[in-house]
């Protein structure tokens, strides 16, 4: 198949709308990134079925609903004695032992009055009975036993249906699963549930002065973190990811290893190469085979990134600099893989905090993220600390800071005391 057919099949189906993106500023603001992207995000993936045990990291595809009340039944919360509250005076009364119930047992008969049933944790609850006692708290021989004054009625009864109600939606379509939404399903009897297919994610890097660790290193030349950067983070959201490798400085070579990527995978991710330098490809690639509906942003770190279309596959990409990348992958490219990958869009939370920052001089019309981190004031209060040097190519300060520390277009400059917006790292992953 030649490069013109293959470029035909690959644009014969096209999921964005093109003229959804068309914008005339040179560079975005972020709130317009976000809601571009935001609004034109939908999944792209299909369905399938999957066991519970593969299930957590997974994004549901169907709303699930309770069949039956969890617990199904009365039950007991305590290894104890279960009886009828209107016999109980709270005068250390004595019940006579009529029975006992294993967990998993059938009840076979109800309380009388003045019984108390020998009962363990997760057992049924007898007719009648409606409070239970602590084993340790009571005072038992073989036929009878005292209960303890200051019960209230209902004491350690859980209830059928306290967890969930028959009916009641448990979890909706577009979650990605944590281990107790899993564990919340599988209390429903469900055995497979379906998901969304894992987006297929096409990886990678460009220059030809990058070099995989392992190999020698010439005056010139750098080490490729962004790859085991962007390969961690993208395993966090559970994408299914191929290492593509580095792509030479070459425009025939960069053309052909996005036209074949964008044959197998649903999603290319780039890093450098993103500029409009004689030896930067990618952007005019994209513009050649597809639409590029995104370029340049007033943020900092961050500003060459890039986010196009070829026929139906999606493709960002990422400034080389491994801060800015990291940046830009936190905040726009991983909600963006969310949302394609049957999620929805999904922003950081945000933190006001003061700060123990002075600043002069910020430009402004341009959004800063900050890399910084949480120390003590001198009231003991958090306050938030910026990593003193701003460089992109310092991973040493992502190591360092807890988060970002965003500052808004308008704000020309920062005293100490004043209030930002802190972004947890904790939260990404």
């Amino acid at each position: 198949m030649s490069g013109i057919e293959q470029l035909a099949k690959l644009q014969a189906g096209k999921i964005l709308l093109d003229d959804c993106f068309l914008h005339d500023k040179d560079r975005l603001r972020h709130f317009e990134a976000i809601e571009l992207l935001k609004q034109r995000m939908r999944p792209i993936v299909g369905t399938i079925s999957c066991s519970l045990e593969k299930a957590s990291g997974k994004v549901l595809a169907e709303d699930i609903f309770a069949p039956r009340n969890v617990p199904d039944y009365d039950n007991s919360a305590v290894d104890g004695y279960a009886f009828r509250f209107e016999d109980y005076s709270g005068d250390l009364p004595k019940f006579t032992i009529s029975h006992r119930i294993p967990a998993g047992d059938i009840i076979s008969r109800s309380l009388g009055k003045g019984e108390a049933a020998r009962i363990f944790t997760g057992a049924p609850v007898p007719e009648h009975a409606d409070t239970i006692a602590m084993q340790e708290d009571c005072e038992a021989t073989n036929d009878d036993v005292a209960i303890p004054p200051g019960l209230k009625q209902g004491a350690n009864l859980r209830k059928a249906g306290e967890d969930l109600q028959s009916g009641e939606k448990v979890i909706s379509a577009g979650t990605r699963l944590r281990p107790q939404d899993v564990a919340a399903i599988a209390s429903l009897g469900v055995a497979e549930v379906q998901v969304f297919r894992p987006l297929k994610v096409a990886l990678m890097s460009n220059g030809d002065e990058v070099r995989r660790p392992g190999e020698p290193l010439i005056r010139g030349q750098v080490y490729d973190s962004n790859h085991y950067l962007l390969t961690a983070l993208l395993g966090a959201i559970g994408v299914e990811v191929t290492d593509i490798g580095i792509l030479p400085d070459d425009n025939d070579a960069v053309r052909e290893a996005i036209i074949g990527a964008a044959k197998t995978h649903d999603v290319l991710i780039s890093t450098a190469g993103a500029s409009r330098g004689d030896e930067d490809y990618i952007i005019k690639t994209i513009t050649e085979l597809g639409n590029c509906h995104l370029w340049q942003l007033a943020i900092k770190p961050g500003r060459p990134m890039s986010f196009g279309q070829i026929g139906d596959k999606i493709m960002f990409g990422l400034p080389g600099n491994p801060v800015a990348g990291f940046v830009c992958f936190l905040l726009y490219v991983r909600p963006a893989l969310l949302c394609l990958g049957g999620g929805e869009w999904k922003e950081p939370e945000r933190y006001p905090l003061p700060v123990d920052i002075d600043f002069a001089k910020k430009k402004t019309d341009r959004r800063e993220f900050w890399r910084g981190y949480l120390s003590k004031g001198n009231a003991g209060n958090a306050v938030l600390k910026k990593f003193d040097r701003d460089g992109s190519g310092l991973i040493s300060g992502l190591r360092q800071a807890d988060g970002l520390i965003e500052v808004p277009e308008d704000v020309a400059s920062i005293n100490k005391g004043d209030v930002l917006d802190f972004i947890p790292f904790s939260q990404f992953w």
